[in-house]
């Protein structure tokens, strides 16, 4: 449902923009085509957030008729409203969100064209280039996003992730060097980390950048996962941050100072991730 109230706030903003982009723009009322695509992303936001809360009991043929008159909807609005900006955003968002990702890159790419200065759907057109398989297309889409709103997190993250899938893919093609390519990607985590501190998935992500190098950094690593354990507050929280600790100990050299660790966690989601680092040790030579 993340993805739903990205597309309610972007709707907002960009109905507000492309409503008047004259500063002294004289008060106006809402267009036919601004309320129909209100009234079809309210019914969007219902439609999904029963999905959501049904989960694994949804009727999923009901949810595919739904979602496709939903669907229809926005390709009437569209056909009606060609120039209508707005509706191609949050058509392709949608169109993303359920899996549609080629369709989806179509309609952005059609806002795209409408309105070259949207960040957000260059980001998304990265985004579902990438998860087609086409890594070295998807770069300029979110660097151009980047370069538009260097202060979004998001796609900083996105940049690394890319970075790290198309490694092999962007050296071969001459793009990068490894030692480039690992800089670059390893300064993209850290700095969505940094543009959105209280974001932890983002600060667990930049800490495994370290192990992605070619050379990995295991001391800065170590550094940034003790950080983050002095930050959080559950027992899961901790005994997952100290198994990344004993990871990056074993691979130091230090299997006492893992296995002190390792012995710390009881929590039985972790039971899995537990064994493995008991098996490392054991193959290390640590009783």
């Amino acid at each position: 449902m993340r993805n739903f109230w990205k597309i309610t706030g972007v709707l907002a903003g960009l109905i507000a923009a492309t409503a008047g982009r004259a500063t002294e723009a004289p008060p106006r009322t809402e267009t036919m085509a601004e309320k129909t695509l209100k009234e079809i992303v309210a019914r969007q936001r219902d439609i999904l957030a029963k999905a959501d809360k049904e989960g694994d009991q949804v009727d999923v043929a009901r949810l595919r008729g739904e979602l496709q008159a939903i669907i229809n909807s926005y390709d009437v609005l569209i056909q009606k409203n060609p120039e209508f900006t707005p509706a191609y955003v949050t058509y392709g968002m949608l169109l993303g969100q359920v899996g549609m990702t080629r369709e989806a890159v179509g309609i952005l790419l059609k806002a795209n064209k409408l309105e070259p200065n949207l960040p957000l759907v260059k980001n998304e057109i990265g985004r579902h280039l990438a998860e087609d398989g086409k890594l070295v297309e998807a770069l300029p889409w979110i660097m151009a996003a980047i370069d538009l709103e260097p202060k979004e997190p998001l796609y900083h993250y996105h940049l690394g992730k890319l970075l790290t899938e198309g490694r092999d893919e962007f050296i071969q093609t001459g793009q990068f060097t490894r030692p480039a390519l690992d800089k670059a990607m390893l300064e993209a985590f850290l700095r969505a980390a940094e543009l959105a501190p209280a974001n932890f998935g983002y600060a667990y992500r930049s800490a495994e950048a370290y192990y992605d190098l070619e050379t990995p950094k295991w001391d800065e690593a170590l550094a940034l996962w003790r950080k983050l354990d002095a930050g959080v507050e559950t027992p899961l929280e901790h005994q997952t941050l100290r198994l990344q600790q004993a990871n990056v100990l074993l691979k130091q050299g230090k299997p006492a100072e893992a296995r002190a660790l390792v012995d710390t966690v009881t929590e039985i989601k972790l039971a899995k991730q537990k064994q493995t680092l008991l098996d490392q040790l054991a193959k290390a030579g640590e009783k």
